[in-house]
C-alpha cells in the first residue's frame, strides 16, 4: 500500500517514455531516400544533368473515363519541370505557382517567420525540392489524352507576377491551354484576403464537334520528413497524409499504411490532406460531390494522398466547370473549421480530442483577454487546479495522514524484519484502526491524469504556441528555455513536493524517488517552454495547497 506513490511516479516515466519512442518511430530523422533516374524512351539512362531536381516522378490517374469506372491502377509517368514560374503575393502567400500543369511549388506564408531571428525570412510551407518535398498538383482526364491537361501539361500565361493590390479583397490568377481539337481549358486561382482557402477551376470550352467527357483530379505529394531541428527531437507530433469523411471523420494515413495497402475509397464531403507539425495543406473538393480517394507510392521515395471527381460531360460548343478549394495554412482551428466540417480536426490531439478541444477554448477565451500566452497557461493551470481543488484536497489529506503515521510504519518494519506477510497484516490492522486508506489519496490523482495529458497536447499542438513570447528571457513558448531556468524551478518543486510527501520506508525506493527531480530536470529541460512553464505553475500551486493541508492536519492532531 506504501509503495502506490512510487508507482504512480514510476507510470508518469514510463508514459513520457513510451511518448517519445512514439514520436521516434514517426517524426525521428530518417534517411533521405535516394533520387530515382528515370529512363528515356529507349531504354537508356539519362545523364545526371537531365535529371530534373523538381520531383521527377508523379502519379496520373488513368485516362479511361467514358465507363464512368475510377481507374484502379494510375498510369506513371517521368516528367521535369519545364515551365515558367509565376509568382503570386496576396496578404496571406508568396506563391509559386508552375505553367507546368499549374501546380503549386512553393508557399510561403506570410504571418509566420521562420524563426525570430530573422523575421523576415517566411515559413515555407510547400516547397518542390528535399528535404521535405511537398507539392500540390491537379489536372484533368479525359477518354482522349489529347483533350485534357494533365499536371505535366504546358499551360500559357499572360504575366508571370500577380499581387494584390492595396484596397482589393480578390485576386485572380488565369492560365490557358488549348489543343488543335478546338478544346480550350482555364486553370484559375482565385484569392480572397484574409482567407487561406484558394478557389482552383478547370473551366472547361469545347470547341470541338464532338461530346468531352473527363473528370477532375487533385493530389499532393511529398517526401519523407527529414527533421534537423534540435528543439523537436524529444517530443512526438504527426506528420503524414490524413482524410476525412463523414461516416469515419478524422483518419490519419501514415506513409508505412500507403506502403501496406492502398486507398481506393468513395466519399462524398470530405478532403485529403498532408499535416505537419502546426501546418497543413489540404484539396476540399465541393461538399455535396462524390469522390474517389486514393494513394499512391512512387518509386523515387514520394508518396501521394487524392481524389478524383465525378465524371462530367461538356457538349460540343458549351462549357462547364470543375471547382475545388486548395488550402495550405497553419492549423489555426477557427478559420479552418470555417473552410470544411472537421477541417480543424488536423490539430491532432488524438483520442483525448473530447477533453483537449474544450481545453483549448477556454485558454483561448483567456488569452483574448490577457493578450499573452504564458499568462493563458498560468491562468489556465489555476483554474483547472481549482476545478480539482476537491479531489485533490482528498488526496493530500491522504498523504497527510500517511506522512504522520510513518514513524508507526517504520516501527512495524523494524519489528517485523523480513516478514512480509505479518508485516502487511499488522499495517492493515493499523490502518483500520486509524481509519485511513491509503488508496483514497491515488484515485483522485487517476481521475485527474487525462485532463493534464490533454492540457499537454494543447500546448504541443497549437500553432498559436509558435513563436509566442511570455516575458523576459521567454520569447518563443515553442522551444526550450534558453538558460533551463523553468526546468531547474521545476526539478526544485519536485523535491520539495517529495519532502511533504511520506517517505518510503524502504531506503532503496526512497533513494530512487530522491532521484526523480534530477531525472525529470534533466528530461524537461528540452521541452518546450510552455509546457515546463504549465508543469512549473502545477507543481507551485499543488505545494501551497498541500502545505496547506498538511498543516491544518498538523495542528488539529496537536
Amino acid at each position: 500500500m506504501d509503495n502506490i506513490r512510487l508507482i504512480l511516479f514510476f507510470s508518469l516515466a514510463f508514459i513520457l517514455l513510451m511518448l517519445w519512442q512514439a514520436w521516434n518511430e514517426d517524426y525521428g530523422p530518417k534517411p533521405i531516400p535516394a533520387e530515382t533516374v528515370s529512363t528515356t524512351a529507349n531504354g537508356e539512362t539519362p545523364s545526371p544533368s537531365a535529371v530534373p531536381q523538381a520531383p521527377a516522378e508523379s502519379a496520373v490517374p488513368s485516362a479511361e473515363v467514358p465507363s464512368g469506372a475510377v481507374p484502379t491502377a494510375p498510369e506513371m509517368t517521368s516528367a521535369g519541370s519545364a515551365g515558367q514560374k509565376i509568382a503570386v503575393m496576396t496578404d496571406l502567400y508568396n506563391m509559386e505557382i508552375d505553367t507546368r500543369g499549374g501546380n503549386v511549388l512553393k508557399v510561403f506564408l506570410n504571418d509566420y517567420p521562420e524563426t525570430l531571428k530573422n523575421p523576415e525570412q517566411k515559413f515555407q510551407l510547400l516547397r518542390s525540392q528535399t528535404p521535405n518535398l511537398l507539392i500540390a498538383q491537379s489536372g484533368l482526364i479525359s477518354n482522349d489524352k489529347e483533350n485534357a491537361p494533365t499536371h505535366e501539361a504546358v499551360y500559357s500565361v499572360e504575366q508571370t507576377s500577380y499581387t494584390m493590390a492595396e484596397g482589393s479583397n480578390t485576386l485572380e490568377v488565369n492560365l490557358f491551354w488549348t489543343n488543335d481539337k478546338g478544346v480550350k481549358v482555364t486553370k484559375r486561382f482565385s484569392f480572397q484576403r484574409g482567407s487561406y482557402q484558394v478557389k482552383v477551376q478547370h473551366i472547361v470550352e469545347n470547341g470541338s464537334g464532338e461530346t468531352w467527357n473527363g473528370r477532375e483530379y487533385r493530389q499532393l505529394v511529398r517526401s519523407e520528413p527529414v527533421d534537423t531541428s534540435a528543439d523537436s527531437k524529444l517530443l512526438y507530433t504527426y506528420t503524414g497524409a490524413a482524410i476525412y469523411s463523414p461516416e469515419e471523420k478524422f483518419e490519419k494515413i501514415t506513409f508505412e499504411d500507403m506502403e501496406d495497402s492502398k486507398l481506393d475509397r468513395d466519399v462524398k464531403g470530405g478532403w485529403i490532406s498532408m499535416l505537419q507539425h502546426y501546418f497543413m495543406a489540404a484539396w476540399v473538393p465541393k461538399p455535396e460531390e462524390t469522390d474517389k480517394f486514393y494513394t499512391n507510392v512512387l518509386s523515387n521515395g514520394r508518396y501521394i494522398v487524392g481524389a478524383y471527381s465525378p465524371p462530367m460531360s461538356v457538349a460540343a460548343g458549351s462549357q462547364d466547370t470543375f471547382t475545388t478549394s486548395f488550402v495550405a495554412a497553419p492549423k489555426l482551428q477557427d478559420k479552418l473549421a470555417e473552410i470544411a466540417p472537421g477541417l480543424d480536426l488536423t490539430v491532432d490531439y488524438g483520442w483525448l480530442t473530447v477533453l483537449a478541444q474544450p481545453i483549448f477554448w477556454l485558454m483561448n477565451k483567456i488569452h483574448s483577454v490577457v493578450g499573452n500566452w504564458g499568462w493563458s497557461i498560468i491562468i489556465l493551470t489555476l483554474l483547472i487546479k481549482l476545478a480539482f481543488y476537491k479531489l485533490s484536497e482528498t488526496s493530500y489529506k491522504s498523504m497527510a495522514n500517511m506522512r504522520k503515521m510513518t514513524p508507526r510504519i517504520q516501527a512495524l518494519k523494524d519489528r517485523y524484519g523480513d516478514d512480509k506477510q505479518r508485516l502487511n497484516q499488522a499495517m492493515m490492522e493499523m490502518y483500520k484502526t486509524e481509519k485511513v486508506n491509503p488508496l483514497s489519496g491515488c484515485l483522485p490523482i487517476l481521475v485527474q491524469i487525462p485532463v493534464f495529458i490533454a492540457l499537454y497536447w494543447v500546448l504541443l499542438e497549437s500553432v498559436e504556441m509558435r513563436q509566442a513570447p511570455f516575458m523576459l528571457w521567454i520569447q518563443d513558448l515553442s522551444v526550450k528555455d534558453p538558460y533551463f531556468v523553468l526546468p531547474v524551478i521545476m526539478g526544485v518543486s519536485m523535491f520539495i513536493q517529495q519532502k511533504l510527501n511520506p517517505a518510503p520506508p524502504d531506503p532503496m525506493q526512497a533513494k530512487i524517488m530522491m532521484s526523480l527531480p534530477f531525472v525529470f530536470t534533466v528530461f524537461f529541460a528540452f521541452f518546450p517552454a510552455g509546457l515546463v512553464l504549465y508543469w512549473v505553475v502545477n507543481n507551485i500551486l499543488s505545494i501551497t495547497q498541500q502545505w496547506y493541508i498538511t498543516r491544518q492536519i498538523e495542528q488539529a492532531s496537536k
